[in-house]
């Protein structure tokens, strides 16, 4: 029963964190009012594949976390990629930093891959669970680019 709590806190954190940054966000949303390039995913799809990405991100966690595989360095930089995702939609949306928002969501991929990499020291499956959020953020970040250079 330990490991199913262990489980259920990890994949809420960051769906519920991520819901939370999404309400917060929504008002200021102007997504479907800029000029995006012909690449652009609906706006529909969005929180469909962040709630897929999130519970990926707790499950991984969750396997270290019951396992005792969790460290310093794997709880640092799990909960500092987190913090950087989470505002990059404040950045984004609310404060309008399109180009600043370039930059900080290649921070956030450098961050990733750094977390991968930790994980699948410690659990292969950790660490290969987190690919579909690596090659997310790499397409985010050109599609925020993308919308900032036709945008500015």
């Amino acid at each position: 029963m330990n490991t199913i709590l262990t489980y259920v806190k990890s994949i809420l954190l960051p769906v519920v964190l991520g819901s939370i940054v999404g309400f917060i966000t929504f008002g200021s949303m102007d997504y479907d009012y800029l000029i995006q390039p012909s690449f652009a995913p609906p706006a529909i799809l969005f929180p469909i594949v962040w709630s897929i990405l999130y519970t990926l991100m707790g499950v991984s966690y969750g396997i270290l976390k019951s396992n005792s595989l969790t460290d310093t360095k794997v709880n640092n930089i799990y909960y500092l990629q987190l913090f950087v995702n989470l505002l990059w939609s404040i950045i984004f949306f609310v404060l309008k930093w399109r180009l600043f928002a370039f930059f900080w969501i290649l921070l956030l991929i450098v961050l990733v891959i750094i977390m991968i990499k930790e994980f699948y020291k410690k659990n292969k499956v950790a660490g290969l669970l987190q690919i579909p959020y690596l090659l997310w953020i790499i397409f985010a970040s050109i599609l925020n680019f993308s919308i900032y250079l036709l945008n500015k």
